[in-house]
């Protein structure tokens, strides 16, 4: 494995943990106490803040906030221009760092260009986040979600097609060829 690649114009503070293979490019800022996983590729303009934790295979495209608190698995893509947030109630004048709360975004998630993901919610396993969605609560496993504020607008494969179930509650991803079934509001891949 080959060491990670930093850009010149990039800024890795002391103390940031950067795994092999992974790419950090112009202007980005790596927080000491950060860690990032192995082949993760982060884009131009990335601020990853103090504490965070990527995971490995991860995709962070341009202009994307990761706050203290943000905990993404591996193989998460992260839209361009979208936004973390870690405190529900900020003001300038009234220090809040005691109040963080933690946003955990699970394995082969994707969140869309410039969506905003509040603080204290979940994204499920492989959910999409549409594009400009504003996500107020957690997206469970598969899930679809557009619009602000956020709401559920159906199912999704591991290969990012929406899936249709028929009347018995099985999809098939029409790429990878997956079955999924649905159980009330739970979609799960079968094997």
């Amino acid at each position: 494995m080959a060491q990670p690649y930093i850009h010149p114009t990039a800024t890795v503070d002391d103390k940031a943990c950067i795994g092999n293979d992974t790419k950090i490019w112009h202007y980005s800022h790596i927080m000491p106490g950060s860690h990032i996983g192995k082949r993760c590729i982060v884009g131009q303009n990335v601020f990853v803040g103090s504490g965070v934790t990527i995971g490995n295979g991860v995709k962070i495209q341009n202009n994307v906030s990761l706050y203290t608190g943000v905990v993404c698995d591996d193989h998460v893509f992260l839209g361009p221009s979208c936004v973390f947030t870690n405190v529900i109630n900020p003001r300038s004048a009234i220090e809040r760092k005691d109040q963080f709360r933690p946003t955990h975004v699970k394995q082969g998630a994707t969140i869309g260009a410039n969506a905003t993901i509040v603080c204290g919610n979940t994204i499920g396993r492989y959910a999409f986040i549409g594009a400009g969605a504003v996500m107020t609560k957690s997206a469970p496993d598969y899930s679809l979600w557009v619009g602000n504020p956020a709401f559920q607008d159906g199912w999704i494969s591991e290969h990012g097609h929406r899936l249709d179930f028929d009347n018995k509650g099985y999809a098939l991803c029409p790429e990878g060829g997956e079955k999924y079934r649905l159980e009330g509001e739970c979609v799960e891949k079968i094997d």
